[in-house]
């Protein structure tokens, strides 16, 4: 027995406003809530509103899907103002800068091991088509720690080094459409030292940046979260292999509707109606591990919390967020470092630059250069060298493989802490 079409035409219409505004709260399976919805709505709506006017009923369905895929993207991910430039006059002109790494791939981030070695990864979002991670060895790019085991890195970008010489990877999982990967290799032999799947990651999460304690016991993984919307800090605990979400519900985490722009214009995307604001992206530990500081890419404040309370269970989702300060307002930024005086660096994607925040909240412009299209991961290597991965987002996303070739090379720059008294770590 069939429904007449215009009570098909009411319930699908009712169907599609509950996935919507699904779709902009958090619960699971919103995305494929709205695309049964919407897939209901496409056959039911002009059957009932245009079945009187032949040829129109298909040609309805495709429109109304059409209109409704554009007012759900516009509503989500759209929209936003310029953000107000934040930049003062730079300490350091372009000049300081020293080329490491020379990829025709585009960058995703880079480490630093304790006797100097820089390792990188190719950004998985320009769909890399050999290694993923390498080591730059006598002026090439060398496939770490082999060729044969790139497999065991999935979608890898995040990268840090530990105080017991591993080097520790974080591959997203195709935005969490399979279990994002976290693995660690000891640096002296190449051979895996630890693998996890999160396999309760959540579909649309982008696990990206990472923190590994001095001692190796813990991971703290920045959950981007740009399709789902639902950030956090991701502790892991490697003796147990047990991960908790925190933070996630917390406004220290989340996007605010800033509009990126770069002088390769602004970071928008499908005629406007998706606009690159991303949740926490950048984190680092103090030298002390006490403190882990992160900042969402498209905020304006940086902020840490105690890492204690991040282990801590019997804190409360209200009871955290409330131990968590404000250090000072930034960029809009991507990747943190952290130099020896206890300064956060702060990369400031739309201006090429470094930004160092004092633990007082004053901020003083390190460098700004269009020499750097996107400022990325920074990290400190031996010597107090200060590395800088520019992954140039504006040329990888959404673009064709020939666009990103054509754009390169990409690079891995560094800056020594003598030039202008940066401090080193």
């Amino acid at each position: 027995m069939s429904m007449p079409p215009r009570r098909g035409a009411v319930l699908a219409a009712v169907v599609v406003s509950a996935a919507l505004a699904g779709w902009l709260l958090p619960p699971p399976g919103r995305l494929l809530l709205l695309a049964a919805a919407l897939v209901a709505a496409s056959a039911a709506i002009p059957a009932a509103l245009l079945r009187r006017r032949r040829g129109l009923g298909a040609a309805g369905g495709i429109a109304a899907l059409a209109v409704l895929c554009a007012a759900g993207l516009r509503l989500r991910y759209g929209g936003g103002d310029a953000y107000p430039d934040v930049t003062g006059k730079p300490i350091l002109s372009e000049r300081a800068l020293e080329p490491v790494v020379r990829s025709d791939e585009p960058i995703g981030n880079v480490a630093v091991s304790s006797d100097g070695r820089v390792f990188y990864t190719i950004h998985p979002e320009s769909r890399p088509e050999g290694a993923r991670l390498l080591e730059w060895r006598g002026a090439r790019g060398v496939p770490w720690p082999s060729a044969e085991a790139q497999g065991e890195l999935g979608e890898v970008l995040g990268l840090a080094v530990d105080g017991r010489g591993r080097l520790w990877a974080i591959g997203h999982g195709g935005h969490g459409a399979s279990p994002p990967r976290l693995v660690a290799f000891d640096l002296a032999t190449g051979q895996l030292a630890h693998r996890h799947d999160f396999t309760d990651a959540q579909i649309g999460s982008f696990y990206q940046d990472l923190e590994v304690s001095r001692d190796g016991g813990t991971v703290y993984i920045a959950d981007a979260s740009f399709w789902r919307r639902n950030p956090a800090v991701v502790v892991y605990d490697v003796g147990r292999g047990e991960a908790v979400r925190r933070l996630e519900d917390d406004a220290s985490v989340y996007p605010q509707p800033w509009i990126i722009r770069t002088p390769a214009g602004p970071m928008t995307f499908l005629g406007g109606l998706v606009a690159l604001q991303t949740g926490i992206d950048g984190l680092v530990l103090s030298e002390d591990d006490r403190w882990l500081y992160y900042a969402a890419m498209s905020h304006d404040t940086l902020y840490r919390v105690k890492t204690a309370d991040l282990r801590d269970p019997a804190l409360s989702p209200d009871d955290l967020a409330a131990r968590v300060e404000a250090v000072g307002r930034k960029p809009l930024s991507d990747g943190l470092g952290i130099d020896a005086a206890g300064n956060a660096i702060v990369t400031d994607v739309e201006h090429g630059g470094l930004v160092r925040i004092a633990p007082d909240g004053a901020s003083t412009t390190l460098l700004a250069t269009r020499r750097i299209r996107w400022s990325d991961g920074v990290t400190y290597g031996p010597g107090g060298w200060l590395y800088i991965a520019d992954s140039d987002i504006p040329d990888l996303m959404l673009r064709s493989k020939e666009h990103i070739r054509e754009s390169g090379p990409y690079f891995v720059w560094r800056i020594h802490p003598d030039i202008g008294g940066l401090p080193g770590r």
